[in-house]
């Protein structure tokens, strides 16, 4: 299984990115994917997360309302549009795959220890 992550970067704050995630070696559209970051010196937490059929998603306090999580599953691609971008936003972010169950929490869907397979990640700077 291969997760590659691409489109981070250097942005000022109130900027706008667009993450990608292309994954290989396993159905796609049987797995639940999720977007993660890590900062210097902090826990790696959920950000977002969205069920194999995109039709639950699941998103941080912290970033309700500025991100949008989203996949194209005839594409094997997931995508985090990050809007509104602050300098709290600063981290490695990291994309993962699980394979979909049922009746999963909120805490389940954002928990890193959940996901099986992750990318090695792609930086993103939001400048002040």
């Amino acid at each position: 299984v291969q997760v590659v992550e691409s489109g981070g970067g250097l942005v000022q704050a109130g900027g706008s990115l667009r993450l990608s995630c292309s994954v290989t070696g396993l159905t796609f559209d049987d797995y639940m994917m999720g977007w993660f970051r890590q900062a210097p010196g902090k826990e790696r937490e959920g950000v977002a997360s969205i069920t194999w059929s995109g039709g639950t998603t699941y998103y941080a306090d912290s970033v309700k309302g500025r991100f949008t999580i989203s996949r194209e599953n005839a594409k094997n691609t997931l995508y985090l549009q990050m809007d509104g971008l602050k300098p709290e936003d600063t981290a490695m972010y990291y994309c993962a795959a699980v394979l979909w169950t049922p009746f999963m929490t909120t805490a389940e869907a954002l928990g890193a220890s959940s996901y099986n397979y992750w990318g090695q990640g792609t930086q993103v700077t939001v400048s002040s």
